[in-house]
């Protein structure tokens, strides 16, 4: 009786995966795609953004936010917005979280919205997890990660992430994995210089 995978056959599959994702680096284009719609490519480096020739729009998304309130990105429009994917269940968000309501208490006022999503969670869980951290943004529940698939090739499992959005509306950076305080606050303060300029 043979078993269901081998361990030889889980190593070429991760081989294989590996190899599909180093082959997403950007083009020219950097985070556009032909259609000059947000296509993932790559992370961007720690603290950094794209320049702003590289970025391309973000989609529209909707949903409900934990507490059922109705949800549409159109809300975000003029602001620079930071989208951080989360979940109650994961270990870097109970660390990246208060780092980044501290950020979001000095900068909302000044034109920077803050939004999270929860995904692959249970909404009781999610609004334990942010009354018990002190977030006073808002999260949208997200159990089936939609949002992240509104975000073409945007890889969904990888938690906690975050996704900037310059005032245009357009995406100025993508981070996998947790973001310290310190570097999220230099992105922000980056996108918020360009309107100085």
């Amino acid at each position: 009786m043979s078993r269901p995978f081998s361990r030889r056959t889980l190593l070429v599959a991760a081989g294989a995966l590996a190899g599909a994702l180093a082959a997403c680096s950007p083009g020219e284009d950097g985070a556009r795609s032909g259609s000059g719609e947000y296509e993932f490519t790559e992370p961007t480096p720690p603290a950094t953004v794209l320049a702003e020739d590289q970025r391309a729009q973000a989609p529209a998304f909707s949903g409900e936010l934990l507490d059922g309130t109705p949800f549409d990105s159109s809300s975000l429009a003029g602001d620079v917005a930071v989208i951080n994917f989360w979940g109650s269940w994961c270990v870097p968000c109970r660390v990246e979280t208060p780092e980044f309501q501290a950020v979001h208490a000095d900068v909302a006022a000044r034109g920077v919205q803050f939004l999270g999503i929860d995904v692959k969670d249970q909404r009781q869980m999610a609004v334990a997890f942010v009354e018990r951290l002190g977030v006073a943004y808002p999260s949208v529940f997200d159990p089936r990660g939609e949002v992240a698939m509104a975000f073409r090739g945007f890889p969904a499992n990888v938690v906690p992430s975050t996704i900037l959005l310059d005032r245009d509306g357009r995406v100025a950076a993508v981070y996998t994995g947790q973001v310290r305080g310190a570097d999220l606050r230099t992105a922000v303060e980056l996108l918020l210089a360009e309107d100085q300029r």
